[in-house]
């Protein structure tokens, strides 16, 4: 990669793992799905005015829609706002890349490898540590939760694996328009009119740049650089910045929200992390080492 792509790569690893931040602060004056409805309003308008619609079948765009939008979000969302802690959910939710290989097997009759299988193996070892303490319903529902979204993500690469090659800061801009009312829809139901009402009467600047952060920043922003960066270049190049995404979140909540690791919440986080690396680098690491011999 060029120094300006790898740039451009760190700049999408930063933005994501602060959207963990934004997310936060979000939920916390704002019902989640009535804020994830926002975030999907604003990442479609006024982009779609001057975007064109992307080359796919409609019941594709509107799954993806649903499934990585919608359902996705509905459920990280209400996650950080029930208790789970920002910087953690930046790395469970990363667990996508195995519910993408799983899925892979079973709509796409993919067959993982050895380091993959050995990567998801590694990776469950440290969700099981850190469910362990997390065991009572008050803390293990939003655990569930983030999991239940990674599950999403994973879904919704299967659909865009469906696309093809298409153009991808279309496909994200055109999707955006599926989850506004679906989430807006529950939201009434459930948050209730009155709480709705109350958070969208007394805007704060806070809430206002949580929101166009996650809809610009990271939404239209953030996929489309790495769309752009995907079509350029093999994934095998790419793909390893998204480990960088959990320690900028990490990170950046414990220095900006002050949260911070239980010993076995460290420990079962590393673990994962390990699994995500083997995931990614170790059957190149292996095909080198063959080829050196």
């Amino acid at each position: 990669m060029s120094p300006r792509d790898i740039v451009l790569a760190l700049v999408v690893v930063l933005v994501w793992g602060l959207n963990f931040i934004a997310i936060k602060w979000g939920v916390e004056r704002m019902p989640p799905l009535l804020l994830g409805a926002l975030r999907y309003t604003l990442a479609a308008l006024p982009l779609v005015f001057f975007i064109k619609p992307p080359k796919v079948r409609l019941s594709l765009l509107v799954s993806y829609g649903l499934l990585a939008g919608a359902l996705q979000f509905a459920a990280l969302y209400v996650a950080i706002g029930i208790g789970m802690p920002a910087g953690l959910s930046s790395l469970i939710i990363q667990m996508q890349a195995f519910f993408t290989i799983a899925l892979a097997m079973l709509f796409l009759g993919e067959r993982p490898g050895w380091f993959q299988a050995g990567g998801a193996a590694v990776a469950l070892l440290g969700i099981v540590a850190i469910a362990s303490e997390r065991l009572s319903g008050a803390a293990f529902l939003p655990l569930l939760l983030t999991l239940v979204s990674a599950a999403f993500w994973g879904g919704g690469n299967i659909l865009t694996k469906r696309a093809g090659q298409i153009d991808m800061l279309a496909f994200i801009v055109w999707s955006s328009l599926i989850p506004p009312l679906p989430l807006l829809a529950v939201s009434l139901l459930t948050e209730g009119p009155a709480a709705d009402w109350t958070a969208l009467s007394q805007p704060s600047w806070i809430l206002t740049g949580s929101i166009l952060f996650s809809a610009y920043a990271s939404t239209v922003i953030g996929y489309g650089l790495w769309s752009n960066l995907l079509a350029r270049y093999p994934a095998s190049t790419v793909a390893p910045f998204s480990l960088l995404v959990p320690v900028v979140g990490i990170a950046a909540s414990a220095l900006v929200l002050g949260e911070h690791l239980s010993p076995l919440e460290a420990i079962g986080s590393l673990v994962i992390f390990l699994g995500l690396m083997l995931n990614v680098f170790g059957a190149r690491r292996a095909r080198r080492a063959r080829r050196a011999a």
